[in-house]
């Protein structure tokens, strides 16, 4: 009898250090993710730019600086079309 409730205890603790390590692991991810996006906050837009849920292109185009958005993407037919996932290419126009 005691020694199951040794292997009990035993598992209990193992458990307890992996759930322990998997939760200071996903707080390090989080904070890197959030130091990413301060620094990047101030920073223009890539050249290849991928579309996020709730994006339009004219948010697209003041977020980048790029008012001609559709002009330099020929794949896109109707503005209005857009989806996550779609890749744009971005030139700012302080960059032209």
């Amino acid at each position: 009898m005691a020694e199951e409730v040794s292997w009990q205890c035993a598992l209990l603790l193992a458990a307890m250090l992996v759930l322990s390590c998997c939760q200071e692991s996903s707080e390090r991810e989080y904070k890197g993710e959030e130091t990413l996006l301060l620094q990047h906050k101030d920073k223009p837009c890539d050249e290849i730019y991928v579309v996020r849920e709730g994006e339009t292109l004219q948010t697209i185009g003041e977020k980048c600086g790029d008012p001609f958005i559709v002009e330099e993407n020929p794949h896109i037919h109707d503005p209005d079309d857009v989806f996550p996932g779609l890749v744009l290419k971005i030139t700012p126009f302080n960059n032209r």
